[in-house]
């Protein structure tokens, strides 16, 4: 302990408070990490949408009259699930940027001895509204690519 007039301060009082953040912001951590195995998966699958539509473009140049309907139906689709995607890697992207602000604004309040309970809260359920959306975007686009799964000799 070291003293003071005003009475006596504890020479490590702050690392109790350090490691009470820390372990606060444990649990968005472990959220972050998730969102980025999503972000993953949702970028794996726009490459091969856009790997897919080059393929295609390709195809749709050589193509005999009575392809071109087909492969352009085949574009459309390709072209709606690239936009589901990329709104699903957007908000997953949105959402780790507001929980990574969760987690520095925790730091922030407890070194400044600030009252972060409304901005964390308001944070912390834009973040989850977000990824609920991306979500629902990856999940939309999942069902656009198996309605127009097409399996077997064409």
């Amino acid at each position: 302990m070291i003293t003071f007039k005003g009475g006596t301060l504890h020479e490590f009082s702050g690392i109790g408070t350090i490691a009470h953040v820390i372990q606060l912001s444990i649990a968005p951590v472990f959220l972050l990490t998730a969102i980025c195995t999503l972000l993953t998966v949702t970028t794996n699958r726009l490459s091969r949408i856009i790997d897919r539509a080059r393929y295609l473009d390709v195809k749709l140049e050589n193509a005999p009259p009575e392809s071109v309907a087909g492969i352009n139906t085949h574009l459309g689709a390709l072209s709606s699930r690239a936009k589901l995607i990329n709104r699903a890697i957007t908000l997953a992207t949105a959402a780790a940027l507001l929980v990574c602000t969760v987690i520095a604004i925790l730091f922030l309040g407890d070194f400044f001895g600030l009252n972060i309970m409304i901005p964390v809260a308001f944070l912390f359920i834009l973040a989850m509204l977000s990824l609920v959306v991306a979500l629902l975007s990856f999940l939309r686009e999942i069902f656009v690519a198996t309605a127009n799964l097409r399996i077997g000799p064409q």
